[in-house]
């Protein structure tokens, strides 16, 4: 087995944000030798890896040479340059999850195709070149108002996703390849946790459940475990192992449901990396999802996925009338408050639904927990000088 630990073994992370500042929270634990590439030279990761290197991740040339530097290769964004990791695994390296778990979940469009030849139950959907043939589908009845519009690139935390209940509504839209999808009418908004090694050990998370700031279309509070019978969660697991062995994915797989009004589980995306939905791990499970990410491309024997305590993470985000230099206002009322765990991400600057950092509050009892968890968002606040 390959030494990992204290010695010449590197990982390389693409991508230096949040995600992967809490992925070097466990290769400092373990003193695993970690080299980080982000765009951004002020990266949050940039404090915590051994070698930073400011390049632009849809680079060709840029990705291929970073990549021939490291032993494994992982990432904490999906907008990675696809054609050099395709490059480097042809080459010999291990890169997880594999260009080919990629490709087919980068674009929203391919991944919805991929659930419909898999037979894994989503919602509706028709895809669509532009923004001219989505206007011929509505108007030829193809697809019916209202819908949820998604663009198939390069959305995250809302963006790229809109509520189409009129033709006027088309007017914002950019003119980029899209998905219309069947308006879901759901009780709740689920997510499950699949970590898997390469020799196929594979391992679920308690389901967790979502609830969405109403205009940001961000996550607010994710709580675990979900308010929901053990039937269900028993059905959302097997749902989310059956996504994570479709993709055949290494590591860490975010898969996000609706639970419909008849109690069916659709998928509604995923997430091929640590997630929003999985933080509240860091304090209330006996593995966090980041160290678990780590386990998983290395090879490595999982760690326990089950809760020691029920958690809520709240979303810190930037306040809306605020941009500039940030203060997080009133964080040492929030820090006096007993389980309760502020995480700052690193961002200086703050600007509206920014996502700044996250708290932590874990209780005995869910319904005490979400309690503390409104007192916290009511709480502090994330302004700028």
């Amino acid at each position: 087995m390959t030494n990992f630990f204290s010695s010449n073994f590197k990982l390389g992370i693409l991508g230096g944000g949040q995600l992967g500042k809490m992925m070097l929270y466990e290769t400092r634990k373990y003193d695993i030798q970690t080299y980080v590439m982000d765009p951004d030279q002020d990266a949050p990761s940039r404090i915590a890896c051994d070698f930073f290197q400011q390049g632009n991740l849809m680079d060709y040339e840029t990705v291929y040479n970073f990549g021939k530097k490291v032993d494994v290769l992982t990432f904490e964004i999906e907008s990675v340059n696809l054609q050099a990791l395709v490059k480097l695994e042809e080459e010999g390296k291990k890169v997880y999850p594999s260009a080919k778990t990629l490709e087919k979940i980068q674009n929203k469009g391919r991944q919805k195709l991929f659930y419909k030849e898999k037979n894994i139950p989503t919602a509706t959907f028709t895809r669509f070149s532009n923004k001219t043939h989505l206007t011929e589908g509505i108007t030829s009845n193809k697809i019916k108002l209202p819908f949820v519009w998604k663009s198939t690139q390069g959305g995250y935390d809302g963006k790229g996703v809109s509520i189409i209940k009129s033709g006027a509504d088309l007017v914002r839209l950019p003119d980029v390849e899209c998905i219309a999808e069947e308006l879901v009418h759901f009780k709740n908004e689920l997510a499950v946790i699949v970590a898997r090694t390469p020799s196929g050990e594979i391992k679920t998370y308690p389901v967790v459940e979502m609830e969405f700031h109403p205009e940001a279309n961000q996550v607010e509070y994710v709580i675990c475990p979900a308010r929901i019978d053990n039937e269900i969660a028993k059905k959302a697991m097997k749902v989310a192992e059956s996504v994570s062995r479709a993709f055949e994915h290494v590591g860490i797989l975010a898969v996000e449901m609706f639970l419909t009004q008849d109690n069916e589980i659709l998928v509604n995306e995923v997430a091929p990396r640590p997630h929003n939905s999985g933080h509240y791990s860091i304090e209330a499970s006996y593995t966090n999802q980041f160290e678990q990410q780590i386990r998983a491309i290395l090879d490595l024997p999982l760690g326990a996925t089950e809760s020691k305590v029920a958690g809520i993470m709240v979303n810190l985000v930037g306040k809306e009338g605020y941009d500039g230099n940030v203060i997080y206002k009133n964080i040492e009322n929030i820090m006096k408050m007993k389980g309760v765990t502020p995480h700052i991400y690193g961002k200086k600057q703050t600007r509206p639904f920014r996502k700044m950092g996250h708290v932590t509050i874990v209780h005995e009892d869910i319904n005490e927990a979400r309690k503390i968890a409104e007192r916290v968002k009511n709480t502090i606040q994330v302004i700028s000088e």
